[in-house]
């Protein structure tokens, strides 16, 4: 079944390069990562600019369809939270939030080789496999 799984990566930076990174997705700041996002068709979305993004939505058209909209809200207004969130960005594959295990593991050893390098803190790969990870809120 590990074969059905998709994946997902993550990386964590200092606040400094999450600053350039927020106005510049393709990190053309940041050459090294840029070569790599190149490579393997990825980039870089924000996670509180993707929190942001859903609750915009919600707000718009209508909250009751987006389950997830009051924890989301709740989450970026937390001062501690929205620092988190301010410094991790989500890597999408060929615009794809996940993608196959194929695609994952390289680009993430190639990512991993910047760990402490220009402010990227960690990488971490998450999995599609729901007893891998927290479940929705009951609310």
């Amino acid at each position: 079944m590990e074969n059905a799984w998709q994946f997902q990566l993550r990386i964590a930076v200092s606040p400094e390069l999450a600053a350039s990174l927020r106005g510049d997705p393709a990190s053309r700041s940041y050459a090294l990562l840029g070569d790599i996002l190149r490579k393997h068709n990825a980039s870089l979305k924000c996670q509180f600019d993707a929190f942001a993004d859903y609750v915009s939505e919600a707000e718009k058209l209508g909250v009751e369809n987006y389950p997830l909209y009051q924890w989301t809200k709740e989450t970026i207004e937390k001062p501690e939270k929205k620092a988190r969130y301010l410094r991790s960005f989500t890597l999408y594959v060929d615009g794809e939030e996940v993608y196959s295990k194929e695609r994952a593991d390289p680009l993430q050893a190639e990512l991993d080789t910047l760990v402490g390098d220009g402010g990227i803190e960690s990488v971490v790969k998450f999995d599609t496999n729901p007893a891998n990870n927290p479940q929705p809120p009951a609310r």
